[in-house]
């Protein structure tokens, strides 16, 4: 049976209440020489050379570090800028990041570069770069960056503090067939025989396809803010559609590239340590699959966003960010339980 944990704001007395950061420290400047408003570009090893890959960090809490993978893969840290609203007053020191081949890092052209296992030891080296550790490293991945924090914690969680799936289900198969089973059948028949014609005959490039998806899927199950924040807008065209496409596939709407079959689900129960899923109700991803991955974890708690979708973050942050919030503040003061993360 699930236990309940307090709910955001009611975690009680913790260890750590009266060493919390106060808002000086929590701005107090902390690396030497010029000041680069906590922006880092951070070399990474390859197997076909070095590059470089960028992450700014805010604030600074020597407890408590988050660093936020994004989705995609190839997509932007820009979709975590919410983050800012809300990290920062509750003294959270986190960390935005392009992975290698989005936006602000270096877009190497080489295929073999994008693979999860490769992404892992990239992972791996912006952590021992930043000087993250099992005392206060928080690893928070959206969608495709929670198959990549599944993967990193199967292998690295000796580095971990806690563990954060946001919007992201263990099995690719299981979400295709979500998509299919559940979400294409809430569609208009007809709307959505135009969408698999257009996807039988490879014809993703035809402006029919997006202008289908966009309000009959996208609107509906990605964000449900109309419109869409500002944040959408640039991030949208930052993507980096050669990686888009090779692992992921042309539509949100399934999954089809090199990623197709990737499922971790019986591996779930090697993950130890502390664990958040995060759904939304109206998500691309299936909130009730979500919900059961935090009781195959051996520390598991989940939270469902009602009114959230896939970027629940932005589309119900009066769950999302209370939710996510408790769950940090509890692993860092010794008092979580594994069990449903109920918000008030």
């Amino acid at each position: 049976m699930l236990l309940l944990l307090p709910a955001f704001g009611c975690q009680g007395k913790t260890d750590s209440a009266s060493t919390l950061p106060t808002p000086s420290t929590y701005l107090a400047v902390v690396d030497s020489g010029v000041q680069t408003g906590g922006v880092k570009m951070i070399p990474i090893e390859t197997p076909v050379g070095k590059f470089n890959v960028w992450t700014k960090r805010f604030g600074h809490n020597p407890k408590i570090k988050v660093l936020l993978l994004h989705g995609g893969p190839g997509g932007t840290h820009e979709l975590f800028e919410s983050f800012e609203s809300f990290f920062p007053k509750e003294s959270i020191e986190f960390y935005e990041y392009d992975q290698l081949g989005s936006h602000f890092s270096d877009q190497p052209k080489d295929s073999s570069l994008w693979t999860t296992e490769r992404f892992v030891e990239e992972v791996e080296q912006v952590r021992i770069a930043l000087g993250l550790n099992k005392d206060n490293f928080y690893l928070l991945g959206h969608s495709w960056g929670g198959i990549l924090a599944m993967e990193y914690a199967l292998k690295y969680q000796a580095n971990l503090k806690g563990l954060i799936i946001s919007n992201m289900m263990a099995s690719c198969p299981e979400y295709g067939k979500y998509a299919e089973d559940v979400l294409s059948k809430q569609m208009n028949p007809a709307i959505l025989d135009t969408i698999r014609r257009l996807e039988a005959a490879g014809d993703f490039q035809n402006p029919k396809y997006m202008e289908l998806l966009l309000p009959n899927f996208y609107a509906k199950h990605v964000c449900r803010l109309q419109p869409w924040p500002e944040a959408f807008d640039r991030a949208l065209p930052h993507l980096n559609s050669d990686v888009y496409l090779l692992m992921q596939g042309p539509s949100e709407f399934g999954i089809a590239g090199r990623l197709a079959n990737w499922d971790r689900s019986k591996d779930l129960p090697k993950i130890t340590v502390p664990t958040l899923t995060i759904g939304g109700t109206h998500d691309t991803m299936n909130p009730e699959y979500m919900k059961w991955m935090a009781t195959q974890v051996q520390q598991g708690a989940s939270l469902i966003c009602p009114d959230g979708s896939h970027c629940s973050m932005w589309d119900d942050q009066p769950h999302y960010f209370p939710g996510l919030v408790s769950f940090i503040k509890s692993v860092d003061g010794g008092s979580f339980k594994k069990g449903e993360l109920s918000v008030r």
